[in-house]
């Protein structure tokens, strides 16, 4: 594996019958020549608790990095607790999942609280998960909190938002995912965000390199191309050098297009 891998977001690799699909994630990374992968373990968009996959041998045992994202529709921040309390559990139980199958961290969205709500209570639902989580021993994977592009009240869309989870979170070791696409949309100055972002975490564990369709400030979480969007390449480069961490790409495109833009970005950092 590479010093600072360069990885891929991909399917799950897995029929509905949860078997492998075209030799599943490390046959992917094959095709890309990526370094790593980043998967979901369930359905990103539904409720469903993950099962055991049957490469997670080899996703063990392999030299190709993986990533777990916990699914969009997460949101332990919340004051509804039938979203709350299941967002808390099913959290849980995919950072198990990705445990066992060597993950080396599981990203997870920072969530909001409804506008009527104060976003303190947000922030201390937060501390809450952690801290009973910590009850049992903690996450079993480091768990990567990322900056999110829009959305009122957001945990973790703005500078000072995050400043203000950290407060409530940095002590548990908390990691942080610095999603390039969603800073653009939040009005981030991208020259100087890695060092805005350490400067709060102390960290940055994991960038998602993504370029943007629309304009910086848009508030619009549409990704594109890593050579073909509003974010000028120079400048994605400048944050993954400045960075100095892993990197996933979460951008559109096939196998072929993927291994084109590992390749650019390798020979840009050298």
């Amino acid at each position: 594996m590479a010093i600072h891998p360069i990885g891929v977001h991909i399917g799950p690799g897995l029929t509905d019958d949860n078997e492998l699909d075209d030799g599943g994630p490390l046959a992917r990374a094959a095709e890309m020549d990526s370094d790593g992968v980043q998967v979901f373990l369930a359905d990103p968009q539904g409720w469903t608790a993950p099962v055991p996959r049957p490469d997670a041998a080899d996703l063990l045992a392999g030299d190709v990095m993986v990533v777990v994202h916990a699914p969009y529709v997460l949101n332990v921040a919340t004051t509804n607790n039938r979203i709350r309390i299941p967002s808390r559990k099913l959290l849980a139980a995919h950072a198990t999942a990705a445990a066992a199958i060597g993950a080396v961290g599981m990203v997870v969205h920072g969530g909001h609280v409804l506008a009527k709500d104060d976003p303190a209570v947000g922030t201390d639902n937060w501390r809450k998960t952690f801290a009973r989580q910590a009850e049992d021993g903690g996450f079993p994977v480091p768990l990567l909190i990322e900056n999110t592009a829009g959305g009122g009240n957001a945990m973790a869309r703005d500078l000072d938002a995050i400043a203000r989870l950290w407060d409530a979170v940095g002590e548990f070791g908390a990691g942080f995912v610095l999603d390039t696409c969603h800073a653009w949309a939040a009005g981030w100055d991208l020259g100087t965000a890695v060092d805005d972002v350490r400067a709060i975490t102390g960290r940055v564990d994991l960038v998602h390199l993504n370029n943007s369709r629309d304009a910086a400030g848009s508030s619009r979480d549409r990704h594109a191309p890593l050579t073909d969007g509003e974010i000028p390449m120079e400048l994605l480069v400048e944050v993954a050098r400045a960075a100095d961490c892993p990197l996933v790409l979460e951008t559109p495109g096939d196998a072929a297009s993927h291994a084109e833009e590992i390749a650019i970005l390798r020979a840009a950092l050298g």
